[in-house]
């Protein structure tokens, strides 16, 4: 995922408006701004990424299209005792 989506720099620019406002009220300098703004980028680019895993559908097949393990062959087809019988949910 490119870090200069229009969703990565639209956070970016949410995330930054402190610090520019910080740098404009005068307790942060010029050079202090600027070595933070790309962090603002940084932040914005992780919680882009984790909103997008986050909000992705599973597959069928499981988590990224992985086939799931198959049960054995002999577990499958084995039947539980009478008296061992699973509750109804």
């Amino acid at each position: 995922m490119s870090p200069l989506r229009w969703d990565v720099l639209l956070l970016g620019f949410v995330l930054a408006l402190p610090v520019l406002a910080l740098g404009l009220r005068g307790d942060l300098t010029a050079e202090e701004v600027a070595m933070r703004l790309p962090w603002c980028l940084a932040a914005a680019w992780g919680a882009v990424a984790v909103l997008r895993v986050a909000g992705t559908p599973r597959t069928p097949d499981g988590p990224a299209g992985k086939k799931q393990a198959k049960r054995p062959a002999e577990l499958a087809d084995s039947t539980a005792p009478e008296g061992e019988h699973s509750p109804a949910i």
